[in-house]
């Protein structure tokens, strides 16, 4: 699987630029704000119709322009792929694959698919239960199009159930669509929880090994799915996990009501991640986090990979040089096979790297490509 070439009108802060890329490694250098992020961010979101960085897609148009603009050549599962977004300031998006209007974002599961590691993925273990789901969120969104689809319509109903909630003391006859809009996240809910806790049983069968190598056999990582307390087994069948979904909103009907808060469902859900049988959040050190974080996105490249027979396209912002070493040294080792992106300030750091092509960027231009 591979990115040949990309082309964007008004994506962030380039008005028009036009790239092809090598099947290997790609070095994309220059200095800070220049639109370097916003290369990789382009790429990753012809994968999924989502950015890492914007809740809302207008974030992506530049200023004063009415629409923005990506178009990418995939060659993926033995064919050629012409994906193409238009951003509508104010309207919805449109997604094209080889000329044929998509439906959903989830039709796009399988195509392209991407894994990125930026600077902030460091702090995935330390961070808040939502940065976790969405780890897990991006990741089974790029290969299973149902759970985009049921991710999706579980948001739109959380944001209604919300204004519910907020609103009932003012408004009573609000509850009497409270049931079905329960009902209804209830049936979507539970395909949520079953899909992660498939994904993350396959984490646990990849990462741990990462880890074990990254830190010479002295650390044991695990993983575990931490769901609403009524389901007992995550893993078991979507009716079974609906069930107990029900018995838990029945359980907390009251406190949401007084709290006006939507306080049962997967929107609560976490990854939790330890060391040697303890929290690696609360107790280990800012090395072990981040060497945990590093196994969790290399463990997720390695299912990628065995899920589609292709190494999904590898993008890394600059986060090599928020590590020592030791760790650039292990990651780089661990990315051979697959198309990489890599980005940084100063190139001459990477000289070790694969043989590729460099793309300077400077104020959204790209002033020159070459082979290196």
């Amino acid at each position: 699987m591979k990115l040949n070439r990309l082309e964007l009108d008004f994506f962030r802060n380039y008005s028009h630029v036009e790239a092809t890329f090598h099947p290997r490694v790609n070095l994309i250098y220059g200095d800070n704000a220049q639109g370097k992020t916003n290369l990789l961010e382009a790429i990753a979101y012809l994968s999924s119709a989502r950015s890492h960085r914007a809740r809302y897609d207008r974030e992506l148009i530049m200023l004063n322009e009415p629409q923005g603009y990506i178009k990418g050549e995939v060659d993926s599962r033995e064919r050629t792929f012409i994906l193409e977004a238009k951003l509508n300031r104010g309207k919805t998006r449109q997604l094209w694959s080889n000329g044929l209007r998509l439906k959903t974002a989830g039709e796009l599961a399988g195509i392209l698919t991407t894994v990125l590691f930026c600077p902030e993925d460091l702090y995935l273990i330390r961070e808040g239960a939502s940065a976790r789901r969405r780890f897990l969120d991006g990741a089974i969104c790029q290969l299973r199009p149902r759970y985009a689809q049921a991710l999706a319509e579980y948001n739109r109903l959380y944001e209604h159930k919300t204004r519910i909630l907020r609103d009932w003391q003012e408004n009573p006859s609000l509850l009497d669509t409270l049931d079905d809009f329960n009902l209804r996240m209830a049936q979507f809910g539970a395909r949520i929880i079953h899909y992660r806790a498939h994904f993350v049983r396959r984490l646990g069968e990849q990462a741990p090994a990462i880890h074990a190598d990254f830190s010479g056999g002295r650390e044991q990582l695990g993983l575990r799915y931490e769901t609403v307390s009524t389901v007992q087994d995550p893993l078991g069948s979507v009716q079974d996990i609906f069930e107990s979904l029900l018995k838990h909103q029945e359980s907390h009907r009251r406190a949401e009501l007084d709290s006006r808060q939507c306080l049962s469902g997967p929107h609560k859900d976490d990854l939790v991640v330890e060391l040697d049988g303890q929290s690696a959040k609360q107790f280990g050190s800012q090395g072990q986090t981040r060497t945990a974080a590093l196994s969790l996105k290399l463990a997720q490249r390695e299912i990628f990979q065995q899920e589609t027979g292709e190494w999904p396209v590898l993008l890394l912002d600059d986060v090599l040089s928020e590590l020592d070493g030791k760790r650039q040294s292990f990651v780089l080792n661990r990315i051979q096979g697959g198309q990489v992106f890599i980005t940084c300030c100063e190139p001459e750091k990477l000289d070790g790297l694969e043989r590729g092509k460099s793309f300077q960027i400077q104020g959204g231009t790209i002033l020159s490509q070459r082979s290196v």
